[in-house]
């Protein structure tokens, strides 16, 4: 699941300390701060990572979004790539890509664009995060989330993607090393990053014009779920605080204007309840006095984190959920982990079922 590079420490994926190694010290600050809390949240994630959805009262998946994202949907035409290309990489190298035979992509967000691109049979390995139903036989070359250099190494790939966020720096190190041509890609942290990403990884893989058909394909059917927004009654927002839950190993997290949340909630019509009360890093441990200050009308929240607390029920006995708005009348937004903070081409989808979700009948904003 990601917090999809929300925390960059392999995030929810992720296990490191702060100071492990030279890709560490190369990461975005939100990933640094976020390092801290990271083995408590990498240790929950291996016992939370086979839950099911969330429990509880929060709208029912509809047909056609999230509850059928576990599937990427690849451009109709397979394209052919025009090789060798030299690329930039997000960590200073000069990268040449001369062969498309035998892809590993580091993270499930680059695996979910490399398969809808059109790619997956020539992925050969996946990473734990690529949760999605083509990529789910490929073998896994990550190790409670770090990348384990000789297993990549073993499928002898022609080329490695991975981002900012990837580790440890020795694996990049040494498959670096070996001579295979690894490019690093900036992590996406908005909508904004969407374009950007499938440009890239499109560049890398010799087939740009695919990459300009994806990525308007994506922004169109994203513009297209805005514009189903309803109205707000009296012209206000609803209020939405993204929690990250672990339940298993007490982790309770209120989300702040760089969890990466924020501009999928802004998109979808709302207002980041932890951003707008002034939370202005990526996350803090939740407090009542955390939470009366947001007054969240919603909760979004990923599904097995939701899962790990029990449901709706366990939700609302972490201190100060009940006494919210959003407690109050038990609503909440649950997304599949593997989808939810992407930035990719199934971020559509996403869209659609949180804005599915917060204007249920009866709830915020109706």
């Amino acid at each position: 699941m990601h917090i999809s590079q929300a925390f960059a420490t392999r995030s929810p994926e992720g296990s490191e300390g702060p100071d492990a190694g030279r890709m560490r010290a190369r990461r975005p600050a939100r990933g640094r701060a976020a390092a801290a809390l990271t083995a408590a949240v990498a240790f929950a994630l291996v016992l939370t990572g086979c839950g099911g959805g969330g429990g509880g009262n929060s709208a029912p998946k509809s047909a056609g979004s999230t509850a059928d994202a576990d599937r990427v949907e690849p451009l109709a035409a397979p394209p052919a790539p025009k090789l060798p290309v030299t690329v930039d990489s997000a960590d200073g190298a000069k990268v040449t890509i001369d062969s498309t035979d035998r892809i590993v992509p580091l993270t499930g967000s680059l695996s979910e664009i490399v398969f809808t691109l059109g790619f997956g049979k020539q992925v050969v390995a996946r990473d734990i995060t690529a949760t999605f139903e083509q990529a789910e036989k490929l073998p896994v070359v990550t190790r409670a989330h770090d990348v384990s250099a000789e297993s990549v190494l073993s499928l002898k790939p022609t080329i490695v993607l991975a981002d900012t966020t990837t580790g440890p720096a020795e694996a990049i190190d040494q498959i670096r090393d070996a001579g295979i041509p690894l490019l690093v890609v900036e992590p996406a942290k908005e909508l904004a990053d969407v374009g950007r990403r499938i440009d890239t990884v499109a560049e890398a893989l010799g087939v740009p014009s695919a990459g300009t058909e994806l990525k308007e394909r994506t922004e169109s059917r994203i513009a297209a779920v805005q514009k189903s927004i309803p109205d707000h009654r009296d012209g206000e927002k609803p209020r939405v605080a993204f929690l990250y839950l672990r339940g298993s190993a007490s982790v309770y997290l209120l989300g702040g204007a760089e969890s990466g949340a924020s501009s999928l909630l802004e998109a979808a019509g709302a207002v980041d309840a932890g951003k707008e009360s002034g939370l202005d890093k990526d996350f803090t441990a939740i407090t009542s006095e955390a939470l009366a200050k947001a007054a969240p009308d919603a909760i979004l929240v990923m599904s097995k984190g939701l899962a790990s607390v029990d449901g709706m029920d366990g939700l609302v006995k972490i201190p100060g959920i009940a006494e919210t708005p959003a407690g109050m009348d038990r609503r909440v937004v649950s997304i599949d982990d593997g989808v939810l903070l992407n930035y990719g081409p199934r971020t559509d989808r996403v869209l659609t079922e949180i804005v599915e979700q917060l204007y249920a009948k009866g709830g915020t904003g109706q």
